[in-house]
């Protein structure tokens, strides 16, 4: 299969992260990613959304790309279970791409073709956060990979170029502190705390869906208005004003009622206390590092990753810097690491392939 790919001597590797929310795409020519982008793809309202993107972006597939892909939106509700998310997107995949020069990313047990990936649904099943954190251990050696995106943070350890991770799947990385579901813009701010300091009192919080991490963001000037591809919790506009009005929400107020230090102060708290909860899941995955190992940071969330490494006394490195990539890609590569990932991964294969052919 690899030695198919070498000797056609094909030039651009394209990886394609398939989530629930968005789809990730990272284009690589010449061992180096030269593009990346995130788009907007809402997998629970059926794949229609996501096949729409790829209609958009179709000059983007063309030019006898070898096309490859990891996934998380098996967990989509719009398929009945896991194994039925999978075979969907591989159906997919195939329908939109077919079968020659696609690869899927299956983690631990490497690239394979869409026929060999039908059997491999617990390797391929939400494995994105292995091409990353792989990829991460063959450039940097040992350190600490933390992935922040809109939803979920992953937290890998890695030692000598290799992973040493505790769990595989979703379950089992909930319960190693590998997977820490907690977003820096589409996580409920009731997902993160069930009480608030205001004016000196703990105050309960409205078990309603009123703002999101990003509304925090928006506060507190970490968010990058372009990563926030979802309307507002009220659907009402994404200005400060507004954020406070909807964090004012969650503890019965409205804006007027604090001045808006107050409401910049339990934004920051909020912020905090979400860092406690990845902090949590990065000391207990940390044991395995010594001091001196860095902490590598990607995703949209490397505001509180960079915030992170001050906290565990690391030095920090992002993702993007870490990557051969042009320069003005880095930052967007590291946003859609995971495609980035797969797509470095698969070229590094193929230009093995390459360099060892007689």
């Amino acid at each position: 299969m690899k030695s198919r790919f070498a000797s056609e001597g094909k030039p651009l590797v394209t990886g394609w992260d398939i989530g629930g929310a968005h789809l990730k795409m990272a284009q690589c020519r010449d061992g180096k990613i030269v593009s990346a982008q995130i788009f907007k793809t809402p997998l629970w309202l059926g794949l229609d959304q996501t096949r729409q993107a790829l209609r958009e972006i179709g000059r983007l597939r063309g030019g006898g790309n070898v096309n490859v892909f990891t996934m998380t939106g098996e967990l989509s509700d719009t398929f009945a279970s896991r194994d039925a998310g999978i075979a969907g997107l591989l159906d997919f995949i195939e329908e939109e791409f077919g079968t020659a020069d696609t690869l899927i990313y299956a983690g631990r047990s490497g690239f394979c073709e869409i026929s060999s990936a039908r059997g491999l649904g617990s390797d391929i099943a939400s494995a994105n956060w292995h091409a990353t954190a792989s990829l991460a251990a063959r450039l940097a050696e040992t350190g600490l990979f933390v992935d922040m995106g809109s939803t979920t943070t992953d937290i890998l350890a890695f030692k000598e170029g290799k992973l040493v991770n505790d769990g595989y799947s979703d379950a089992e990385r909930l319960l190693t502190g590998e997977l820490v579901y907690t977003g820096f813009a589409r996580s409920a701010l009731i997902g993160i705390a069930a009480l608030v300091p205001v004016r000196g009192h703990m105050t309960p919080l409205m078990n309603e869906y009123f703002a999101n991490t990003a509304d925090l963001g928006r506060i507190l000037g970490t968010l990058d208005e372009a990563d926030d591809k979802y309307p507002s919790a009220d659907r009402l506009p994404k200005t400060v004003a507004g954020s406070i009005q909807r964090i004012a929400r969650m503890i019965g107020r409205d804006s007027g009622d604090l001045e808006e230090s107050e409401w910049i102060d339990i934004a920051r708290w909020f912020s905090e206390h979400q860092l406690r909860m990845i902090h949590d899941g990065a000391f207990r995955v940390a044991r395995k590092l010594d001091s001196a190992a860095p902490l590598i940071g990607a995703g949209i969330g490397r505001p509180q990753i960079r915030e992170l490494a001050k906290r565990m006394e690391r030095p920090y490195v992002d993702f993007g810097s870490l990557i051969p990539a042009v320069e003005d890609a880095r930052d967007d590569a590291s946003k859609a690491a995971p495609a980035a990932a797969v797509a470095l991964l698969a070229s590094m294969s193929v230009h093995l392939v390459q360099q060892t052919a007689p």
